[in-house]
């Protein structure tokens, strides 16, 4: 999250997905140009849409989780059909249900986000997996003309270590 806000600029609108996404959006920089959906699982992808739609001089980044982005999969059609070029999707991938007890999700399995993407007419597609992929995707926010999507592949973390609201019994 730090390296996708680092150079974010007054222009950038951000969206967060449930959970993780939120807190660490919150802690690296809570500005008054971040949406945080805190309880609307699914709908961060249709909020950014909606978004980039209003608000086309502005660049709408959303940042997510693989939970929430499975659960709004009919998202990335509607965002397919309409390709706002000023919105940007980035999705951390960890492979699990992390607000629900760390179950595995469907990308542990055969889901291929990218590809869902892909399918769905999404052309600037990033399958990230180290820091210099993310730098070029970050880099590449604030001056791409077309829709972006990208998939964070990150490694599972325990429950207490991705919601800092988690207690000891979680």
């Amino acid at each position: 999250m730090r390296i996708l806000l680092e150079k974010r600029g007054g222009d950038l609108l951000l969206v967060t997905g449930l959970g993780s996404t939120t807190w660490d959006a919150a802690s690296v920089a809570d500005e008054e140009c971040n949406f945080y959906l805190w309880g609307a699982m699914g709908a961060a992808a249709m909020v950014g849409l909606g978004l980039a739609i209003a608000r086309p001089e502005r660049r709408v980044l959303v940042v997510t989780g693989d939970g929430e982005m499975l659960m709004g999969l009919g998202s990335l059609a509607t965002i397919g059909v309409q390709r706002p070029p000023n919105l940007a999707i980035a999705v951390f991938d960890n492979g699990r249900y992390g607000e629900t007890g760390m179950q595995a999700s469907h990308t542990a399995e055969s889901v291929e986000l990218i590809g869902i993407a892909q399918a769905c007419g999404l052309k600037e597609t990033f399958d990230i997996s180290d820091e210099v992929g993310l730098r070029d995707f970050a880099a590449r926010l604030h001056n791409a003309a077309t829709t972006m999507f990208a998939r964070l592949r990150s490694a599972p973390t325990s429950r207490r270590a991705c919601c800092p609201r988690a207690t000891a019994s979680s």
